[in-house]
């Protein structure tokens, strides 16, 4: 079944014709090597990484060698507590190669969603129609769930981005109780006037669908969406951070998604669609395929994945 708003039906494996060894190894030729080659600058990437072991419950906040302090996860609020986001404290941005500048880190879903499933349900307006608040996300076999594994990464990410000097602000820090609703976490990018957005997500597809994707969003315009000015922005964003993913992580593009580029185009996310600043999403693996969930779980993957996002995001603000 599909999980999210974000996520797609089972299907099976595919692969794409141009074969995901040659994206892999960033071999510049054909359309999905030359995305993965513009967006890593024509640097040659290492081979894939092996499967980590999943993660222990005591390896969940990180392990020593790990990038930068991981921050613990805040306490659940009561589900009494209003709904209604507070604002967080300013975190300024510092000295490096992107100070001045802002990033908003929108970790999807939230770990208290599956206790408020009435909340969540409700129907908002995304520009073109109406779609559910939120969802509670996936998880693996095990148990991990998506809405802390978004956490945890969204929160190494911010550590390497603060380190560039970037000012960095996230939609929810598990900070209220469910939400915040998909037009909230849209509109949230667009007050803070956000250089980049990238919104966090982790797939519940098929055993045998694996890889990670970037969506971009498509050009539309209907009703509150307008997307005409970000669609190109937002594409050189994904590009960058699909190749830098690869080359940091060592996974390869989606097989059941985007024809092995790693990129898919979609209209129907009101998170993209109600978007004014440049913003992409990024599946980083499938949680119900036992290889990808042994990646996801591994704290040291995670934080690979951290910083090839980090690099990718970096690369586009640097230019």
């Amino acid at each position: 079944m599909s999980y999210d708003e974000n996520q797609h039906p089972p299907t099976g494996p595919r692969r794409s014709r141009r074969g995901l060894v040659a994206v892999a190894a960033l071999v510049p030729v054909g359309l999905a090597g030359w995305l993965i080659w513009q967006g890593t600058g024509g640097s040659a990437a290492p081979g894939p990484a092996a499967a980590s072991a999943p993660a222990s419950a005591g390896e969940a906040a990180g392990k020593p060698g790990d990038e930068g302090p991981v921050s613990s996860p805040s306490p659940s609020l009561s589900p009494t507590t209003s709904a209604t986001r507070s604002p967080a404290p300013e975190r300024p941005g510092g000295k490096g190669p992107l100070a001045g500048k802002v990033v908003v880190v929108d970790p999807g879903h939230n770990p208290g969603n599956f206790r408020h499933a009435s909340e969540i349900n409700q129907l908002v307006n995304i520009g073109t129609n109406r779609k559910e608040c939120d969802t509670t996300g996936t998880a693996t076999v095990g148990g991990y769930r998506e809405a802390d594994f978004t956490l945890d990464v969204s929160r190494r990410l911010r550590t390497l981005l603060e380190k560039q000097g970037a000012r960095v602000e996230f939609t929810h820090e598990n900070d209220r109780p469910f939400g915040p609703c998909i037009d909230e976490r849209a509109r949230f990018g667009n007050e803070a006037k956000a250089d980049a957005v990238i919104s966090v997500h982790a797939d519940g597809s098929a055993t045998g669908n694996r890889g990670f994707h970037v969506i971009l969003p498509a050009l539309v315009k209907g009703g509150a969406a307008d997307t005409s000015e970000i669609v190109g922005p937002s594409r050189d964003l994904g590009e960058r951070i699909a190749g830098h993913f690869l080359r940091a992580t060592g996974s390869a593009p989606s097989n059941y998604v985007g024809g092995g580029t790693g990129l898919d185009v979609r209209k129907d996310l009101g998170g993209l669609n109600l978007s004014t600043v440049p913003k992409v999403f990024i599946e980083c693996g499938n949680m119900r395929d036992p290889e990808d969930a042994a990646l996801l779980t591994s704290p040291t993957w995670r934080q690979k994945a951290a910083r090839g996002m980090a690099e990718g995001i970096g690369s586009y603000l640097g230019q």
